[in-house]
């Protein structure tokens, strides 16, 4: 092979090693352009979140139309209301708004509508205000409903452009009131073999005391223990054996069963409870049962006046002073032996005298 050949080759060598190149680098860019897309792409499904989602809320307060609701963090990473931080708070509840707050979406932006009247945006109808962790403060308002009713026209951190749509399910959040986001108390889990005693105080007083026994196959109602072992009870009422009284069962089936409905009002003022019915009960319901422990507990419930403009009656339990709402079917056996005592008491052949109510 002769120089000129040697040169003829040495030139296609490097012509080959620049076509390699070309293509690897056409190659590469093609890559970087498909990342870019695919990069652009997740910007824009996270630039649909209109919040910080970033970040974790630590302050929220806001105006539902009826009334303004403050909640914070304390150092537990636990929610409470600032108006009372002892208010036995549902966290479930904060917890929804801030998880709606984080991920919302607009289902539709307008920069060139109406005016904001036209929205309802000049005067909104509810306000929040969102602090994250970082120190960041979000601001949103809601006007109208859409037509439909299941979106809201929404404006946020002040700016009056764009308007937002969005789904109605932050305002539905923020409607609820805070007597709503209470935990409610929860009675004792008993079985009728830990009843001692029940009494009812009211026009009538009438005593129930009961005695148990491992279950001999009796006409005595059985139940188990909290041991599981069968025991029977018999109820006595003045010395009356009233255990198969329907009204007894209807009263231990209650007791059995109580469940507060409703939070009315948490420390309520002297007046409000009067209004309620507790500067003269109804009736109160006193139970005295065997606790897990062995040792005898004892359980009031003070029932108050009917609930106005709703079924059932206001209720407290124990020295709680917050007014509770029972519906009137989980407390009508109590109700009725309490106002006119047990009817037809003795349905056994004792010959104890039988006696309605027992003081």
């Amino acid at each position: 092979m002769n120089a000129k050949q040697k040169r003829t080759l040495l030139i296609l060598l490097t012509a080959v090693v620049l076509l390699i190149a070309v293509l690897l680098g056409v190659r590469a860019a093609k890559n970087r352009v498909q990342q870019a897309e695919q990069d652009a792409a997740a910007a824009a499904a996270a630039a649909g979140v209109i919040t910080d989602a970033a970040s974790s809320y630590k302050e929220l307060s806001y105006h539902n139309g009826n009334a303004t609701l403050s909640f914070a963090l304390n150092d537990d990473g636990q929610w409470y209301w600032t108006n009372d931080p002892d208010f036995p708070l549902d966290q479930d509840y904060l917890i929804k708004i801030v998880n709606t707050l984080s991920a919302l979406k607009p289902q539709q932006t307008i920069t060139e509508g109406d005016t904001l009247d036209a929205y309802g945006l000049d005067e909104p109808s509810q306000t929040l205000t969102a602090t994250s962790d970082n120190g960041q403060t979000t601001t949103i308002a809601l006007g109208n409903a859409t037509s439909d009713g299941n979106s809201y026209y929404m404006l946020m951190n002040g700016s009056e452009t764009p308007v937002y749509i969005i789904s109605d399910e932050l305002s539905r959040e923020m409607a609820v009131g805070i007597y709503d986001m209470c935990l409610l108390p929860d009675f004792p889990a008993l079985t009728e073999a830990q009843l001692n005693s029940v009494t009812l105080a009211g026009p009538v007083n009438t005593i129930l005391t009961a005695s148990h026994e491992e279950n001999s196959g009796g006409d005595s109602a059985a139940s188990s223990s909290s041991s599981g072992e069968e025991i029977s009870t018999a109820w006595r009422s003045g010395g009356a054996n009233v255990t198969d009284n329907k009204q007894v069962q209807g009263i231990v089936k209650q007791i059995l069963g109580l469940r507060l409905d409703a939070c009315v009002d948490y420390r309520p003022s002297n007046d409000a409870a009067a209004l309620c019915g507790f500067d003269e009960p109804s009736s109160v319901i006193t139970v005295k049962y065997t606790g897990d422990g062995g040792t005898e507990e004892t359980l009031t419930l003070t029932i108050g006046n009917p609930v106005l403009d709703g079924d059932g009656r206001y209720v407290r339990v124990d020295e709680d002073t917050t007014v509770y709402r029972m519906t009137a079917d989980k407390l009508d056996m109590l109700m009725k032996v309490s106002v006119n005592g047990l009817e037809n008491a003795s349905t056994s052949s004792d010959t104890a005298p039988a006696a309605s109510s027992a003081g």
